[in-house]
């Protein structure tokens, strides 16, 4: 795969590019940084200027950025989806993150100060992606997180394919509890079932277990996933467990 990151700031990509297994990845592929300031034509290598119409805050400018992505453009296939990396985005999902790895090119926008000039988002951007509800200083956190889930995807970056499979929101659920040595410690047991040896019911306790935790943490993302009978029934099962052993704390 190869990533594009426009971004004002590209010591962030090239130290991540040598770490874990966004960095192995990386080394197989190519990874390159574009900066607006090796754009900009004055001396002093502007790139914002102050928003029309007043208030605080600056913008970046149109005339190194336009430069910049036409020869961006001119290296990669001209049909690259452009990413800008933005607050006001579509709040990245992991069905996202699928359909990106798919791609064998991937532009992506960090924006800084209050953004890009709208001219330049609506003749360059494709898509708007954020991270959540908040607000970051810049784009290249976005930026590391979304190419971390995104090459964690690609075949061959993990051992084991399954891995990424069995991770939370995989199937629309979140994973279950995971435990590993001492078997027993003063924090507690480890799952008899997981101790059993039995593949059918350690697949069943685990999938009980995911679908209780997305029913206690992420009730919502439940009424997204079709469930089949023997899923309802696993989950009013985890339901019923869990109701008596807190009803008989409280009480």
């Amino acid at each position: 795969m190869n990533i594009h990151v426009v971004t004002l700031f590209p010591e962030w990509f090239l130290a991540a590019a040598g770490l874990g297994l966004t960095g192995k990845a990386l080394a197989s592929g190519e990874l390159r940084c574009w900066n607006p300031r090796d754009y900009a034509r004055d001396p002093y290598r502007t790139i914002d200027g102050r928003t029309y119409g007043g208030g605080p805050g600056m913008v970046l400018m149109l005339d190194p950025l336009i430069e910049l992505m036409s020869e961006l453009k001119a290296s990669v296939s001209s049909t690259a989806r452009v990413t800008a990396m933005s607050p006001q985005g579509e709040v990245l999902t992991q069905a996202r993150v699928k359909k990106m790895a798919q791609r064998d090119t991937l532009i992506l926008l960090c924006g800084r100060y209050e953004g890009f000039d709208e001219r330049f988002v609506r003749e360059y951007v494709d898509e708007e992606i954020s991270l959540g509800d908040f607000v970051l200083s810049g784009g290249e956190l976005a930026a590391l997180a979304l190419i971390d889930a995104v090459i964690r995807l690609r075949p061959g970056t993990l051992k084991r394919a399954e891995s990424h499979e069995q991770d939370s929101f995989s199937d629309g659920l979140l994973d279950c509890a995971h435990y590993t040595r001492p078997e027993v410690h003063p924090l507690g047991r480890v799952p008899e079932t997981l101790l059993s040896g039995n593949h059918q019911a350690i697949a069943r306790h685990r999938r009980r277990e995911a679908l209780g935790r997305t029913w206690l943490r992420r009730p919502e993302l439940l009424a997204q996933v079709s469930l089949n009978a023997a899923d309802t029934r696993l989950l009013d099962e985890f339901r019923a467990d869990w109701l008596a052993q807190n009803l008989s704390k409280s009480s």
